[in-house]
């Protein structure tokens, strides 16, 4: 007699049921274990890496750049100020005299006595109470020369002075321009 055969159940395979298994989707092989033949060999990513190290130095060396930049011109520009500053205090302080020794560039010194500079200067009427605004800051280096261009006004009681300074010059800069006179 024969024995009745069971319906099929998915989920129990029996010993006298193999279980089927699907053929590969298109494209796709099928793995094998244990890194067998058909499986194929894990993706190198050193290109990927190399090519990111490359960029990432890149970045590196442009940011690095920048920030170097940055200080240079940022110095340079801190420099023009505290000489103008420095130029501008000892003239309100009534100390012109020391101003056009330490300030001024032998040209042009030669050009404008001690004597003119101080009467000028003294002509204005400006004392300590006044206060220097400098509105325009410019500086440049060409061919190992600094150049530094100064302008803004000097604020006093009622009264404003126009104020432009040019400083050059390859290790100090001296105050090679000038121009102190009534805003108007």
């Amino acid at each position: 007699m024969s024995t009745p055969q069971e319906p099929f159940q998915p989920g129990h395979a029996g010993p006298a049921s193999p279980q089927l298994s699907h053929p590969p989707y298109y494209g796709q092989e099928q793995a094998s274990p244990f890194g067998l033949p058909g499986q194929p060999p894990p993706r190198s990513r050193r290109k990927l890496w190399i090519i990111l190290a490359g960029a990432g130095g890149v970045l590196l060396l442009v940011v690095l750049g920048i920030v170097i930049l940055v200080n240079v011109v940022g110095s340079a520009t801190n420099q023009a100020r505290g000489l103008a500053d420095g130029f501008t205090k000892l003239v309100l302080a009534g100390d012109s005299s020391r101003a056009y020794d330490e300030y001024l560039d032998p040209a042009l010194q030669e050009q404008l006595s001690k004597e003119a500079f101080i009467e000028g200067v003294n002509s204005l009427g400006m004392d300590e109470t006044c206060t220097p605004d400098y509105r325009d800051l410019n500086v440049v280096t060409e061919n190992g020369v600094k150049s530094a261009n100064v302008a803004g006004l000097i604020a006093c009681d009622g009264k404003e002075v126009d104020l432009a300074y040019r400083f050059e010059g390859t290790e100090e800069l001296r105050m090679t321009e000038i121009k102190l006179r009534p805003a108007g």
